[in-house]
């Protein structure tokens, strides 16, 4: 049972790169786009490590300021947030 968070923070971690590249794919040929708003939910949901690491290896919206300071915000108060639990929790 204790396995399952990281197990989750994995799969949404990959789940946010490859939302990332299969947008920047969308976008190249004129396709129908992957919202910004699934972007930046995926990233809420715990992925937003994967989903930094897709912008940059795809540099996709890397121009766009909401996602090249949003995302990385996100993750700092991800951080933030597992931190002040993990010391609650156990000191």
């Amino acid at each position: 049972m204790k396995f399952l968070f990281p197990i989750y923070l994995i799969a949404i971690n990959i789940a946010s790169f490859c939302l990332m590249g299969i947008d920047k794919h969308r976008a190249k040929r004129h396709l129908w786009r992957i919202s910004e708003k699934t972007l930046f939910l995926s990233a809420i949901l715990g992925g937003s490590f994967g989903g930094i690491l897709g912008m940059h290896l795809f540099r996709h919206k890397t121009k766009h300021w909401y996602f090249k300071y949003g995302l990385p915000g996100i993750l700092i108060l991800q951080i933030a947030a597992g931190l002040w639990i993990y010391l609650y929790r156990y000191l």
